[in-house]
């Protein structure tokens, strides 16, 4: 065996797991929010905060939890800070792109759900791979081209299936399915893309370069609390606003009825 998934337990993949549902239903509750305003700019701007749920939350968090799990016996594992990083802003790109096709109107379209759903689906694996370009150990890292593919077409086929879960959801637990189907997305393809890796060690390699995953661990999740504060009083805020005049009709129509 030349590396390991799961070196931290199993408890790891559920905190992960849980992390990108808690960041992709977040960001799913944005998306909707974008599809019922009438308001370019602020579709714009809920756009923009559902792309940092999911792409920073939900996808680029999630996995460098899951690689707390990754190493190779006996040998480092460093990371590259700027592809790393890179891998942070192509993510939240990438998924942004896919919600501005498929967000940017409130009426519902096949066409638009299908390529909002391919995007954001190939955000996920573009993030992935991104960020196992990050990697850096005492030998070359290839991919088992099969596997690849697979890892892919799950990531696609649930990011559609949690997109098409947004279309007209006002409760609470049709969104957290629409976060659970795309955790499971998320998750599904990280470890599918963990199960392609094919490791070619070199003992006598020099030891690689960059640095250590837990080094830049905390700021990580500093960022991630930041990234989601916003998108959650934002959500708050206008769920109360928009129960606000709900409830002065029914209070008119009950004085008027006296």
């Amino acid at each position: 065996m030349d590396h390991e998934d799961f070196a931290m337990g199993n408890w790891l993949v559920v905190l992960a797991y849980l992390t990108s549902v808690v960041g992709c239903a977040l960001g799913l509750a944005c998306t909707l929010q974008a599809r019922s305003t009438d308001s370019p700019r602020t579709r714009l701007i809920w756009l923009v905060l559902a792309a940092v749920s999911i792409g920073g939350v939900g996808i680029w968090v999630m996995h460098f939890i899951a690689m707390l799990g990754f190493s190779t016996p006996g040998m480092p594992v460093r990371y590259d800070i700027l592809r790393t990083a890179l891998s942070a802003i192509l993510s939240v790109a990438a998924v942004f792109c896919g919600l501005l096709v498929f967000g940017v109107r409130n009426r519902f379209a096949w066409k638009r759900l299908l390529l909002g759903g391919l995007l954001t689906g190939l955000a996920v694996a573009v993030m992935h791979y991104t960020g196992m370009w990050a990697v850096q150990v005492k030998g070359v890292i290839g991919y088992d081209p099969t596997l690849v593919a697979l890892s892919v077409i799950i990531a696609v086929v649930a990011a559609t299936a949690a997109l098409w879960f947004t279309v007209g959801l006002d409760k609470l637990l049709p969104r957290l399915a629409a976060g659970l189907v795309m955790g499971a997305a998320v998750t599904g393809m990280h470890y599918t893309g963990m199960a392609a890796v094919r490791l070619h060690l070199d003992p006598g390699a020099p030891d690689p370069s960059g640095t250590e995953v837990f080094s830049f661990l905390f700021p990580v999740f500093v960022l991630a609390a930041l990234a989601m504060a916003v998108p959650i009083c934002a959500v708050l805020m206008a769920t109360s606003s928009s129960e606000a005049p709900r409830h002065t009709t029914v209070a008119q129509s009950e004085l008027s009825s006296k």
